[in-house]
């Protein structure tokens, strides 16, 4: 456990490091490629290219929330929680819960997205206090 207890103030990285990575890659091709995206994903193309730039943008603050200011890191969670409410909304939810490919939804079920604005809301409820509690769990 002491072993565990000495990584714990670099804790708050993993979730921060994997949602700046989901949503950079989903953020960058709709940036990169908006008109193509835009015909596939059946949206007009500035709203394809303002959810792109949100998406990175939320992943950059993120990120820099975990050296900077705490309300980088909260403003990050609020935007991937309306990019995620929004995603349920439009696609996710008319297929159900199940993300795993059975049946006939394809694997576009909404339970990795309600996951991800779990994890989002926390950062937006506490902010960078989830770095303070896993540095002093450490020490």
């Amino acid at each position: 456990m002491d072993q565990l207890n000495k990584l714990s103030g670099i804790a708050h990285w993993l979730p921060r490091l994997s949602l700046a990575a989901i949503f950079i890659y989903h953020g960058f091709p709709k940036v990169a490629m908006a008109g193509d995206v835009s015909a596939m994903m059946g949206m007009p193309f500035i709203m394809v290219l303002l959810l792109g730039v949100a998406e990175i943008g939320g992943a950059l603050l993120m990120l820099w929330g975990g050296v900077g200011p705490d309300w980088a890191t909260r403003l990050s969670g609020l935007i991937f929680t309306v990019i995620m409410v929004g995603a349920i909304a439009m696609v996710h939810a008319q297929f159900g819960w199940n993300s795993i490919n059975m049946g006939n939804n394809g694997g576009r079920g909404m339970e990795f997205q309600v996951l991800i604005i779990a994890v989002s809301l926390l950062y937006a409820f506490k902010g960078n206090a989830i770095k303070k509690s896993t540095e002093a769990v450490g020490a």
